[in-house]
């Protein structure tokens, strides 16, 4: 049989699965994605959550997605348009101090002038060291995972050892304290993307460099808010797939992963409905994978457990809301402010407020200090909300996946309250601006896009997990124990948020092994 004549099943139609599909399409091989639910796109997806009114229900900003896959992909053709924020980011304080962040960085080093002269010297050589540290990482995004030898190999040929070894063994919160004198520069530096991580350990320099990947993207046109919500992605990579022969089917939940002489044959829906696969690609977790996919007697018991014990434990709550006004944050900028500052703002107010929230989650406590990204996608998109009205949402980080004494179900309405709660304290009218709101808890976000603990990057981002670790280590790249089953998603190499990487590189490692074969 040839390659091109082999039938290739894809659990899940989210992003990555999507662009697998479609580089294996393309190739010739005869593709079918099989999703559970209503509509594509997995956590990449815009729905009509109040009437009138659509907003990204889980993925929100497009900062990372691989230039070559929407170039592959042709995603504009498709649909794909993203405004480029200006300022990317408006950071405000209690003092009436606050930060915005400006495409011009000459720009940006005076907006921090009026805070510390030394943090205005500092801002351009920091923003050197984490483009020549996300460069070390971005050189491997579509390719297979590197081992940390690999990686050390690598930083040697660039002169850059010194570096590689600090983003290993000095915490992010000593770069930030030795890089800037003000509170204010340190919670917006320590705070800059919301990430998940605890800034004191040792190896969070490490994948805080991930997350700054896209800080200093030459291709800034593709980073921004996306016209039509984040759905818009996952439509076009859908158009692109299905020109290429892909079928995608929505309502087909699978059940498991049929599995031969530890070969795998298929897989079996909800229902008993079956079809058969010389490949199999999950872009499901990999706990959903071969903890509820496949029958663990085809799996040794030692691999299970090491897949159980895989770190789910960074939780997120998502708030969803419809605005009659915009937030009044004229305290800061004046009265007469423009509107564009409020597409992205960031709340956290120092480094102590961010251990806090940390410290909360890991005691399975609501965050009493939620660190907090407002995003009022409306304000360049007016298609997402009726003339006159905004639609708002923020990303609160550092939240316990599931509660030590109570459930998120009865505490939804405490955990949106405090939210709202943080934003009114700087912009007095946010409460009754708000026609409308909803909560997603981490458990919403398991139950809606089917995420172990509601993990939005499948497993936790962390050096452990990380890189040739991701998920376990001694992996050959995305295929598992199992002869045609391989993983696409987030919990592979190089991690979560919406780059594409997963399934490109997948992708191509399935296509290496049936040119072999």
């Amino acid at each position: 049989m040839k390659a091109t004549d082999k039938q290739v099943v894809i659990i899940g139609a989210g992003h990555n699965g999507l662009v697998a599909a479609y580089y294996l399409a393309r190739a010739g091989l005869r593709v079918r994605v099989l999703e559970r639910g209503e509509q594509i796109g997995g956590a990449v997806v815009t729905e009509e959550l109040f009437p009138g009114h659509r907003l990204s229900t889980c993925a929100y900003f497009c900062h990372a997605l691989q230039k070559k896959i929407i170039d592959d992909l042709e995603l504009r053709k498709h649909g794909f348009h993203v405004y480029p924020l200006d300022p990317t980011r408006f950071h405000p304080f209690p003092n009436g101090n606050y930060i915005r962040l400006w495409h011009d960085q000459h720009r940006s080093v005076e907006e921090i002038r009026r805070i510390s002269s030394h943090d205005a010297e500092a801002w351009l050589p920091w923003l050197d060291f984490w483009g020549r540290a996300a460069g070390l990482l971005g050189d491997f995004f579509l390719r297979p995972p590197p081992t940390l030898h690999e990686l050390m190999a690598a930083a040697r040929a660039k002169g850059e050892e010194n570096l590689l070894e600090t983003l290993l063994l000095v915490p992010l919160k000593d770069l930030v304290e030795r890089s800037f004198e003000s509170d204010e520069m340190r919670a917006f530096t320590a705070a800059a993307g919301g990430e998940q991580i605890d800034m004191a350990a040792p190896g969070s320099a490490l994948m805080t460099a991930y997350f700054r990947y896209s800080v200093q993207r030459p291709d800034s046109e593709n980073v921004g808010i996306v016209k039509g919500g984040m759905g818009s992605i996952t439509q076009a990579m859908a158009l692109a797939a299905t020109a290429c022969g892909v079928s995608i089917e929505t309502h087909r939940e699978v059940a498991r992963i049929t599995v031969d002489d530890r070969a795998v044959s298929g897989v079996e829906l909800v229902g008993g409905e079956r079809f058969s696969g010389d490949v199999v690609v999950s872009n499901a977790d990999p706990k959903q994978t071969f903890c509820r996919l496949v029958d663990p007697a085809d799996l040794d018991q030692d691999f299970r457990s090491a897949i159980e014990n895989l770190k789910t434990e960074s939780g997120s709550l998502k708030f969803h809301g419809t605005l009659r006004e915009l937030p009044d944050f004229s305290a800061h900028l004046g009265p007469s402010f423009d509107p564009r500052n409020l597409a992205m703002v960031m709340v956290c107010p120092s480094l102590a407020y961010a251990r806090a929230s940390l410290a909360d989650a890991a005691s399975g406590r609501i965050s009493r200090s939620p660190i907090i990204q407002l995003q009022i996608p409306s304000i360049y998109d007016p298609t997402l909300a009726p003339q006159g009205q905004h639609v708002v949402s923020m990303w609160a980080a550092f939240e316990p996946p599931h509660l030590h004494d109570q459930s998120w179900e009865d505490a939804r309405d405490a955990a949106g309250e405090q939210l709202i709660a943080a934003i009114t304290e700087y912009a007095p009218n946010f409460r009754d601006a708000l026609t409308d709101w909803m909560i997603l808890t981490p458990e919403d976000m398991a139950a809606r896009v089917g995420f172990t603990d509601g993990n939005i990057r499948h497993l936790d981002m962390s050096p452990d997990q990380f890189l040739s670790r991701r998920p376990l280590s001694g992996w050959a790249e995305y295929r598992t124990p199992i002869e045609g089953l391989y993983l696409c998603g987030a919990g592979t190499h190089p991690g979560g948020d919406v780059t594409g990487a997963p399934g490109h590189n997948a992708a191509q490692a399935i296509l290496q092994t049936l040119a072999k074969n």
